[in-house]
């Protein structure tokens, strides 16, 4: 009785503070919760779901927990193990790291923004201080224990933010810096691809990021970098360079083979027939690749002896095989020309042998252009009829005049120039010159009959007998005077005129139409007038002169 008394009188003089840890004891177990006595008039009751092992709630165990209030609806104390333990641990995290810290914890689950963590209390890791990127599936953390930092605490509101980033940079950058003083130029080292770009790619070596450029990837062609490379592979490449000051590695992945230019004049000898495959065309050439790292260029111009190629996409496609001669090689320049028509007989060759200047030849005409026409003699010789050597008699402003592709023709050969590769032919030289003998044809007071065929603004051009054109001048035209000479004359008109001038030097014959009923004084008149023309004189000039013979 007495004792029973003292306990009573102990636990009245006791205080009791809400919101702080007092001791316990777990006086009964239940299935789901235990009855805790802290010395209070009235116990409280914990949930098992408090405990983190539920077998060490047994009834006289001992225990610190938080009183929450003392006394519910019920008159009943409330109390909270788990709580007590939160504060605890909170007091010792603070006590025991300040922000800057490094702490360990346990991933607990994922939750909005990032994970939470379990230091000896819940911490939040937000999802840009997960990984040096912000990664996609955060599950995969969860469960896992690893070191953090701690970022900031916030005493007020009982939480703190954690970092596992910032140790990965301070990690990467010690290894980093580590790294960057043990290398030297020609060390092999392994890393992986980090990431690719137009000139080149970046190479992860364990925490120290190096350049390999393009150029150093391979000594044949390389376009872009993915085309032998790609992300995360591993590959071993030698340090070329280092800036320690900079802290950049440039890296080399070619030097790592031999050079096969090294040798280049031994494999590839010149005038040697070789195979290869085009890698690249451009305007003036087709590049071929003879093996990895081996490249030649054929030019244009060595594609064909005869045919005039703009361009090799016109004859090569890229990825075809060809067969080419070996022209030259430039081991400094790293040049190889190669050529396609050495692989046949240049037809040219023979050229003096079978073609002499002033030999008649037949042709067939293979194209026009705005100055001439190219015939082809034989299979890969081809000669020119230029506009001034296709008529003796008319003006041709254009071959289409007179002639249309698929004539066969006869011509003199003129000229030839086997450098240029060139054959100048002529078909009015294969003919007789009527100008030769013009005077016999045509005689100054004589009526003539042609018809028109071309009209200009100063006058008509007339078709004469043995294909020759005269000109009537727009004041030859009408005793009246003529404002537009197509008022009058139409191509296709026939007309009579009279012969006025012939001029064999400069191969004109002028005409006037009204002088056609003119007696032989007033023509002979007009030809004295035509006589006092210079030399060369242009027939515009003739309409001067017949005012002069006027007066």
């Amino acid at each position: 009785m007495q004792a029973q008394m003292k306990e009573w009188l102990s636990k009245s003089t006791k205080k009791f503070v809400e919101n702080s840890l007092v001791q316990g004891k777990i006086i009964e177990a239940r299935p789901r919760e235990v009855v805790v006595d802290i010395g209070y008039k009235s116990e409280g009751i914990i949930s098992l779901d408090e405990f983190v092992d539920p077998s060490t709630a047994a009834v006289g165990a001992e225990i610190e927990v938080l009183l929450e209030r003392l006394e519910d609806d019920n008159g009943m104390v409330v109390l909270s193990y788990s709580k007590a333990e939160l504060k605890k641990n909170w007091e010792k995290i603070v006590v025991a790291c300040n922000e800057g810290a490094t702490i360990q914890g346990k991933v607990t689950k994922k939750v909005k923004g990032g994970l939470m963590v379990d230091i000896g209390i819940e911490a939040f890791l937000p999802g840009s201080q997960i990984d040096l990127s912000p990664p996609k599936d955060l599950d995969q953390f969860v469960g896992n224990t690893y070191d953090f930092k701690v970022l900031k605490i916030n005493q007020d509101r009982k939480n703190i933010v954690l970092s596992r980033r910032e140790l990965i940079e301070q990690e990467r950058d010690e290894k980093k810096q580590k790294l960057m003083n043990s290398l030297q130029p020609g060390d092999v080292r392994t890393g992986t691809v980090k990431n690719l770009t137009d000139f080149g790619a970046f190479i992860d070596l364990d925490g120290l990021d190096g350049l390999l450029h393009i150029t150093d990837m391979s000594w044949g062609r390389l376009n872009h970098p993915s085309e032998m490379l790609k992300i995360g592979q591993p590959i071993e490449v030698q340090i070329l360079e280092i800036d320690r000051e900079k802290e950049r590695v440039s890296l080399g992945l070619k030097q790592r083979t031999a050079n096969p230019w090294d040798k280049i004049q031994d494999k590839f000898p010149v005038g040697a027939k070789v195979k290869g495959k085009v890698v690249n065309l451009l305007p003036y050439g087709a590049f071929v690749e003879l093996e990895p790292g081996i490249e030649g260029l054929v030019h244009v111009s060595e594609l064909s002896w005869t045919k005039k190629i703009a361009r090799p996409s016109d004859v090569l496609a890229i990825g075809q095989e060809i067969e080419a001669v070996i022209l030259s090689v430039q081991k400094e320049e790293q040049k190889i020309s190669l050529g396609v028509r050495q692989l046949e007989k240049n037809p040219w060759d023979g050229v003096p042998e079978r073609y002499k200047q002033g030999d008649r030849v037949k042709g067939k005409v293979r194209n026009l252009t705005t100055y001439g026409a190219f015939v082809e003699l034989e299979d890969g010789i081809d000669g020119m009829v230029h506009v001034n050597d296709m008529s003796w008699t008319r003006k041709i402003n254009h071959p289409s005049e007179i002639l249309k592709k698929g004539d066969d023709i006869e011509a003199v050969i003129l000229e030839i120039d086997i450098v240029q590769q060139r054959i100048s032919l002529g078909i009015k030289q294969a003919q007789d010159d009527p100008w030769a003998k013009i005077e016999e044809i045509f005689k100054i007071g004589d009526l003539v009959q042609g018809k028109v065929t071309k009209i200009a603004s100063f006058g008509a051009f007339v078709q004469l007998k043995n294909n020759i054109d005269g000109l009537v001048h727009i004041s030859q035209i009408s005793e009246q005077h003529v404002e537009k000479i197509k008022n009058v004359i139409k191509v296709g008109d026939d007309v009579s005129a009279r012969v006025i001038k012939v001029d064999r030097e400069n191969r004109r014959v002028g005409l006037s139409i009204k002088a056609a009923n003119y007696s032989i004084e007033q023509i002979q008149k007009e030809s004295e007038a035509m006589d006092t023309l210079k030399p060369g004189e242009d027939l515009g000039a003739m309409e001067h002169a017949f005012e002069r013979a006027k007066k």
